[in-house]
C-alpha cells in the first residue's frame, strides 16, 4: 500500500473518531454564577448574578471544547438591596463603567471521559486574567422533559481580586481571595 493511500485511510479515521464539537445553548434556569468571600474572618459573604447568558461548544470524543459566559453585573443579588448597591458601586464591581464580567474557555481536561478542569480567561473590571475552573461535577444526560442530551457541572476557582484592581477593604482585613462558583448546564442544538 503506498504512503498516500494509508495517510488518507488515518486521517478519515481520525476524521471519523473525532466529530466536529457540537453547539449548546446555556440553560439560564439551570445556571447561575455566584461568589464567595470572607468578612472580617468572621462569616462569609454570598452573592450571585441573576442575569447570564453563553454557549458551549463541545466534543467529547475529541476531548474539546469552547464555553463563553456573560454576567451582568448589574444583575448581583446578596437578598439584601442595600449591599448590593453597594457591591454594583465604583468602590466594587464599578457596574455603571464594566456592566459585565466574561469568562472565555478553550481548553478542556478530562478524568476518564468526565470533564476535570476548563481553562481560560477572566475578564472582571477591564481587565483579562488566566483562570481554571475545577469541576466538582460534571455529566451529560438525555433530558426526559426536553429530549435533547443536557451538559454541565459544578465548577469553581479561587482568585486574587487585587489583580482585577479590585482592592475596597483590604487595608482593613478584608481577604484578597475571592471563590467563584458556576453551576452550568447547557442543551445540544
Amino acid at each position: 500500500m503506498n504512503q498516500f493511500l494509508l495517510t488518507a485511510l488515518f486521517g478519515a479515521a481520525a476524521g471519523v473518531a473525532h466529530a466536529a464539537p457540537a453547539p449548546y445553548a446555556i440553560d439560564p434556569t439551570h445556571t447561575f454564577v455566584t461568589f464567595e468571600i470572607g468578612h472580617f474572618g468572621t462569616s462569609t459573604n454570598r452573592a450571585r448574578f441573576d442575569k447570564k447568558e453563553g454557549s458551549v461548544q463541545f466534543d467529547r470524543a475529541g476531548r474539546a471544547g469552547k464555553v463563553d459566559i456573560t454576567i451582568d453585573m448589574g444583575s448581583i443579588n446578596s437578598g439584601t438591596p442595600a449591599f448590593d448597591k453597594h457591591l454594583q458601586s465604583a468602590e466594587l464591581l464599578d457596574a455603571a463603567r464594566f456592566p459585565t464580567a466574561r469568562f472565555i474557555a478553550d481548553q478542556f481536561s478530562f478524568t476518564g471521559d468526565k470533564v476535570s478542569e476548563i481553562s481560560g480567561s477572566l475578564t472582571l473590571l477591564g481587565k483579562t486574567k488566566p483562570v481554571t475552573l475545577k469541576a466538582l461535577n460534571f455529566n451529560c444526560y438525555v433530558s426526559p422533559m426536553i429530549k435533547r442530551e443536557v451538559c454541565g457541572g459544578d465548577f469553581e476557582t479561587t482568585f486574587n481580586r487585587s489583580q482585577y484592581g479590585l482592592s475596597y477593604g483590604l487595608d482593613w482585613g478584608f481577604p484578597d481571595a475571592v471563590k467563584l462558583i458556576i453551576q452550568v448546564e447547557a442543551i445540544k442544538q
